[in-house]
């Protein structure tokens, strides 16, 4: 995320979320180049985390990189890239970045340069949050328990812990109920996450209109490229191409006049009407009007 107003030379903030329990990593950086990418995924990601089996990035030149590829190939984690025309596949991020920015908002001094020390505590606060798609907050998901703050904390409540784990039997039973307490509580949130996407799958199908086509039916291609000067009054559409196969998970198989053919989403494609012959059904003189 930035640009945003220099706080003791940072300018960046370099964000990852977890798919699972929308727990957040972040950090506040100098510039976007690879080296803090590489230095941000070394330090806070692998060496806190392990190696994730997958990570998606957008097309950012500071994910796509000679120096990014090689530390993915060093430890076996497959880097999947957003898809540009179909946005929801990096929705997660969007929403994450934009509560973020929130919270700072309303924490910041007025002249908002020190957002960068501000950073830990709105970390604090998105992690401790409620989740709708999950059912609890993140920290629960992870540490399997409501998080307290330190005001809640007694100190007598050391000397009770310190007499507890010298009975190592005990606490090795209470240690495994917490263990399988965890579980159910990851299981759980599973669950509230998959009616979460039911439901929202069920809200976006009504949104939209959906589309059928035909094998040799003509379609045009929406460009969904960012150019700067594209030209005034220039269509986005391009084509006409030709329909070769359907697949049923929505994807579309289309040809071009060259005979190259390639796959792309349904959403970015519309019939193609051509032009039909119109001839001329009647002609009136109306110099000379018959009644």
């Amino acid at each position: 995320m930035g640009l945003f107003v220099s706080s003791f030379g940072n300018t960046y903030i370099i964000l990852s979320v977890d798919y699972v329990s929308k727990w957040v990593e972040a950090k506040a950086t100098h510039n976007k180049d690879a080296r803090t990418t590489v230095n941000f995924l070394k330090n806070f990601i692998f060496s806190r985390f392990g190696t994730p089996k997958a990570i998606i990035s957008d097309r950012g030149t500071h994910f796509l990189n000679r120096v990014i590829k090689t530390l993915m190939k060093k430890h076996g984690v497959t880097n999947r890239i957003a898809t540009a025309y179909h946005p929801q596949s990096n929705e997660q991020t969007e929403v994450s970045n934009r509560e973020i920015k929130t919270i700072l908002e309303k924490i910041v001094k007025p002249d908002r340069k020190d957002w960068s020390l501000k950073l830990f505590d709105a970390l604090w606060a998105y992690r401790t949050a409620y989740k709708g798609p999950i059912g609890m907050s993140p920290y629960r998901l992870v540490y399997g328990k409501p998080f307290h703050l330190p005001v809640e904390l007694q100190h007598r409540a050391y000397w009770a812990v310190k007499s507890c784990n010298m009975e190592m039997e005990a606490f090795g039973e209470a240690r495994k109920l917490h263990i399988q307490e965890l579980e159910e509580i990851r299981r759980n949130a599973y669950d509230s996450t998959q009616i979460y996407k039911e439901k929202a799958k069920e809200f976006h199908d009504r949104r939209i209109s959906f589309k059928t086509f035909n094998v040799n039916q003509k379609v045009l291609l929406f460009n969904s490229k960012l150019k700067l000067f594209a030209g005034k009054l220039r269509s986005k559409w391009l084509g006409p191409y030709k329909v070769t196969h359907v697949f049923p998970h929505g994807a579309i198989e289309i040809e071009n006049d060259s005979r190259e053919q390639f796959k792309v989403n349904g959403q970015r494609l519309k019939p193609y009407y051509e032009n039909a012959h119109i001839g001329i059904i009647e002609e009136i003189n109306f110099d000379n009007p018959t009644l």
